[in-house]
Protein backbone atom coordinates (compact mmCIF):
# COMPACT_ATOMS: atom_id res chain seq x y z
CA UNK A 1 0.00 0.00 0.00
CA UNK A 2 1.47 3.31 -1.07
CA UNK A 3 0.76 6.73 0.41
CA UNK A 4 0.58 9.93 -1.59
CA UNK A 5 3.55 12.16 -0.85
CA UNK A 6 5.47 9.45 1.01
CA UNK A 7 8.74 8.25 -0.62
CA UNK A 8 9.24 4.57 -1.45
CA UNK A 9 12.29 2.46 -2.13
CA UNK A 10 11.58 0.23 -5.14
CA UNK A 11 13.64 -2.82 -6.12
CA UNK A 12 13.04 -4.64 -9.40
CA UNK A 13 15.21 -7.69 -10.18
CA UNK A 14 15.84 -9.68 -13.31
CA UNK A 15 14.23 -13.11 -13.52
CA UNK A 16 16.54 -15.63 -11.77
CA UNK A 17 18.92 -12.70 -11.21
CA UNK A 18 19.55 -12.61 -14.97
CA UNK A 19 20.97 -9.59 -16.78
CA UNK A 20 18.44 -6.88 -17.68
CA UNK A 21 20.75 -4.40 -19.37
CA UNK A 22 22.97 -5.51 -22.23
CA UNK A 23 24.16 -2.27 -23.83
CA UNK A 24 24.30 1.48 -23.26
CA UNK A 25 21.13 1.99 -25.28
CA UNK A 26 19.23 -0.26 -22.88
CA UNK A 27 20.04 1.90 -19.84
CA UNK A 28 19.07 5.03 -21.74
CA UNK A 29 15.78 3.54 -22.88
CA UNK A 30 14.89 2.41 -19.36
CA UNK A 31 15.47 5.93 -18.05
CA UNK A 32 13.37 7.30 -20.88
CA UNK A 33 10.53 4.93 -19.98
CA UNK A 34 10.85 5.82 -16.29
CA UNK A 35 10.78 9.56 -16.92
CA UNK A 36 7.78 9.31 -19.24
CA UNK A 37 5.80 7.14 -16.82
CA UNK A 38 6.58 9.41 -13.84
CA UNK A 39 5.38 12.46 -15.76
CA UNK A 40 2.24 10.69 -16.92
CA UNK A 41 1.25 9.23 -13.56
CA UNK A 42 2.60 11.89 -11.24
CA UNK A 43 5.65 10.54 -9.44
CA UNK A 44 8.97 12.13 -8.51
CA UNK A 45 12.26 10.23 -8.78
CA UNK A 46 14.87 11.33 -6.22
CA UNK A 47 17.53 8.66 -6.65
CA UNK A 48 18.18 5.57 -8.75
CA UNK A 49 20.76 3.04 -9.81
CA UNK A 50 20.54 0.68 -12.75
CA UNK A 51 22.65 -2.37 -12.03
CA UNK A 52 23.18 -5.08 -14.64
CA UNK A 53 20.51 -7.37 -13.19
CA UNK A 54 18.36 -5.17 -10.96
CA UNK A 55 17.16 -1.64 -10.36
CA UNK A 56 16.80 0.54 -7.26
CA UNK A 57 14.51 3.57 -7.32
CA UNK A 58 13.57 6.18 -4.70
CA UNK A 59 10.21 7.60 -5.75
CA UNK A 60 7.54 9.79 -4.18
CA UNK A 61 4.07 9.19 -5.67
CA UNK A 62 1.38 11.86 -5.94
CA UNK A 63 -1.36 9.26 -5.41
CA UNK A 64 -1.77 5.81 -3.91
CA UNK A 65 -1.84 4.17 -7.36
CA UNK A 66 0.94 6.16 -9.02
CA UNK A 67 3.86 3.82 -8.30
CA UNK A 68 1.97 0.75 -9.45
CA UNK A 69 1.11 2.47 -12.73
CA UNK A 70 4.67 3.71 -13.19
CA UNK A 71 6.23 0.30 -12.66
CA UNK A 72 3.67 -1.44 -14.87
CA UNK A 73 4.28 1.06 -17.67
CA UNK A 74 8.07 0.89 -17.40
CA UNK A 75 8.11 -2.89 -17.13
CA UNK A 76 5.83 -3.40 -20.13
CA UNK A 77 7.61 -0.95 -22.43
CA UNK A 78 11.09 -2.06 -21.47
CA UNK A 79 10.37 -5.79 -21.87
CA UNK A 80 8.85 -5.18 -25.30
CA UNK A 81 11.94 -3.20 -26.27
CA UNK A 82 14.37 -5.87 -25.01
CA UNK A 83 12.48 -8.74 -26.65
CA UNK A 84 12.35 -6.92 -29.98
CA UNK A 85 15.95 -5.69 -29.86
CA UNK A 86 17.52 -9.01 -28.88
CA UNK A 87 15.04 -11.35 -30.60
CA UNK A 88 13.97 -13.00 -27.39
CA UNK A 89 10.66 -13.83 -25.73
CA UNK A 90 9.31 -14.41 -22.27
CA UNK A 91 9.62 -12.58 -19.00
CA UNK A 92 12.50 -10.35 -18.02
CA UNK A 93 11.68 -9.31 -14.45
CA UNK A 94 11.41 -11.50 -11.37
CA UNK A 95 7.70 -11.21 -10.68
CA UNK A 96 6.42 -8.14 -8.88
CA UNK A 97 8.83 -5.46 -7.75
CA UNK A 98 9.51 -4.98 -4.03
CA UNK A 99 8.62 -1.71 -2.35
CA UNK A 100 9.28 -0.23 1.09
CA UNK A 101 7.91 3.03 2.45
CA UNK A 102 10.71 5.31 3.63
CA UNK A 103 10.47 7.51 6.72
CA UNK A 104 11.64 10.73 5.11
CA UNK A 105 12.78 12.49 8.27
CA UNK A 106 14.87 9.61 9.61
CA UNK A 107 15.91 7.43 6.68
CA UNK A 108 15.57 9.27 3.39
CA UNK A 109 19.20 10.36 3.08
CA UNK A 110 20.34 6.90 4.18
CA UNK A 111 18.22 5.47 1.37
CA UNK A 112 19.83 7.86 -1.14
CA UNK A 113 23.21 6.67 0.05
CA UNK A 114 22.29 2.99 0.02
CA UNK A 115 20.99 3.18 -3.54
CA UNK A 116 23.87 5.12 -5.02
CA UNK A 117 26.55 3.04 -3.27
CA UNK A 118 25.31 -0.19 -4.85
CA UNK A 119 28.00 -0.22 -7.59
CA UNK A 120 30.69 0.32 -4.94
CA UNK A 121 29.42 -2.53 -2.76
CA UNK A 122 29.30 -4.74 -5.88
CA UNK A 123 32.98 -3.91 -6.55
CA UNK A 124 32.10 -2.49 -9.96
CA UNK A 125 33.73 0.86 -9.14
CA UNK A 126 35.74 2.38 -6.32
CA UNK A 127 33.76 5.60 -6.07
CA UNK A 128 30.05 6.22 -6.78
CA UNK A 129 30.88 9.03 -9.21
CA UNK A 130 32.56 6.48 -11.49
CA UNK A 131 29.31 4.63 -12.16
CA UNK A 132 27.40 6.21 -15.00
CA UNK A 133 23.96 4.67 -14.44
CA UNK A 134 23.05 6.16 -11.09
CA UNK A 135 21.76 9.49 -9.81
CA UNK A 136 24.86 10.23 -7.72
CA UNK A 137 26.47 12.59 -10.24
CA UNK A 138 23.29 14.69 -10.28
CA UNK A 139 22.69 14.71 -6.53
CA UNK A 140 26.29 15.69 -5.78
CA UNK A 141 26.30 18.48 -8.36
CA UNK A 142 28.45 17.11 -11.17
CA UNK A 143 25.59 16.80 -13.68
CA UNK A 144 22.57 19.06 -14.29
CA UNK A 145 19.30 18.16 -12.59
CA UNK A 146 17.00 17.30 -15.49
CA UNK A 147 14.41 14.70 -14.55
CA UNK A 148 15.54 14.09 -10.99
CA UNK A 149 13.41 15.84 -8.35
CA UNK A 150 14.94 17.29 -5.20
CA UNK A 151 13.19 16.00 -2.07
CA UNK A 152 12.49 18.48 0.71
CA UNK A 153 14.80 16.65 3.12
CA UNK A 154 17.60 16.81 0.54
CA UNK A 155 16.95 20.54 0.02
CA UNK A 156 17.60 21.17 3.72
CA UNK A 157 21.22 20.07 3.34
CA UNK A 158 22.19 23.66 2.51
CA UNK A 159 20.87 27.12 1.75
CA UNK A 160 22.57 27.18 -1.66
CA UNK A 161 23.08 24.55 -4.35
CA UNK A 162 26.81 24.51 -3.66
CA UNK A 163 26.24 23.96 0.06
CA UNK A 164 23.78 21.14 -0.63
CA UNK A 165 26.15 19.43 -3.04
CA UNK A 166 29.02 19.65 -0.59
CA UNK A 167 26.92 18.31 2.28
CA UNK A 168 25.65 15.48 0.09
CA UNK A 169 29.15 14.44 -0.88
CA UNK A 170 30.05 14.36 2.81
CA UNK A 171 27.43 11.65 3.31
CA UNK A 172 29.53 9.35 1.14
CA UNK A 173 32.90 10.17 2.65
CA UNK A 174 32.70 7.66 5.50
CA UNK A 175 32.86 3.98 4.59
CA UNK A 176 30.57 2.70 7.33
CA UNK A 177 30.60 -0.83 6.01
CA UNK A 178 34.38 -1.15 6.16
CA UNK A 179 34.56 0.37 9.62
CA UNK A 180 31.88 -1.98 10.94
CA UNK A 181 33.55 -4.97 9.28
CA UNK A 182 36.88 -4.16 10.91
CA UNK A 183 35.15 -3.71 14.24
CA UNK A 184 33.45 -7.09 13.89
CA UNK A 185 36.79 -8.75 13.21
CA UNK A 186 38.24 -7.22 16.35
CA UNK A 187 35.76 -8.78 18.77
CA UNK A 188 34.93 -12.28 19.86
CA UNK A 189 31.42 -13.50 20.55
CA UNK A 190 31.57 -12.31 24.17
CA UNK A 191 28.70 -10.41 25.75
CA UNK A 192 30.89 -7.33 26.13
CA UNK A 193 31.81 -7.52 22.47
CA UNK A 194 28.19 -7.85 21.41
CA UNK A 195 27.18 -4.80 23.44
CA UNK A 196 30.10 -2.81 22.03
CA UNK A 197 29.21 -3.78 18.47
CA UNK A 198 25.62 -2.69 19.01
CA UNK A 199 26.79 0.69 20.30
CA UNK A 200 29.20 1.02 17.36
CA UNK A 201 26.48 0.30 14.83
CA UNK A 202 24.35 3.10 16.28
CA UNK A 203 27.27 5.54 16.30
CA UNK A 204 28.30 4.68 12.74
CA UNK A 205 24.76 5.20 11.52
CA UNK A 206 24.82 8.73 12.93
CA UNK A 207 28.26 9.68 11.57
CA UNK A 208 27.16 10.83 8.08
CA UNK A 209 24.42 13.00 9.49
CA UNK A 210 26.84 14.63 11.93
CA UNK A 211 29.13 15.42 9.00
CA UNK A 212 26.23 16.96 7.11
CA UNK A 213 25.24 19.14 10.07
CA UNK A 214 28.83 20.34 10.41
CA UNK A 215 29.08 21.11 6.69
CA UNK A 216 25.76 23.01 6.75
CA UNK A 217 26.93 25.17 9.64
CA UNK A 218 30.21 25.85 7.85
CA UNK A 219 28.39 26.84 4.66
CA UNK A 220 26.05 29.15 6.58
CA UNK A 221 28.96 30.89 8.27
CA UNK A 222 30.65 31.20 4.91
CA UNK A 223 27.56 32.82 3.38
CA UNK A 224 27.00 35.25 6.25
CA UNK A 225 28.17 38.82 5.66
CA UNK A 226 28.91 41.31 8.41
CA UNK A 227 26.96 44.56 7.81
Amino acid sequence: MFLAGVPCHIISRGNNRSVCFFAEADYLYYLECLNGACIKYGSAVHAYVLMTNHVHLLITPSSTSAISKVMQSVGRRYVQYINKTYHRSGTLWEGRYKASIVDAEDYLLACYRYIELNPVRANMVEQPIEYRWSSYAVNCGFKPRKNLVMHEVYSRLGITDEARYFAYRELFRVDLGLILQLTLQSFSSSIEGTIWLYCCSIILTLVPYCLVIISIRKSRRKNCHVI
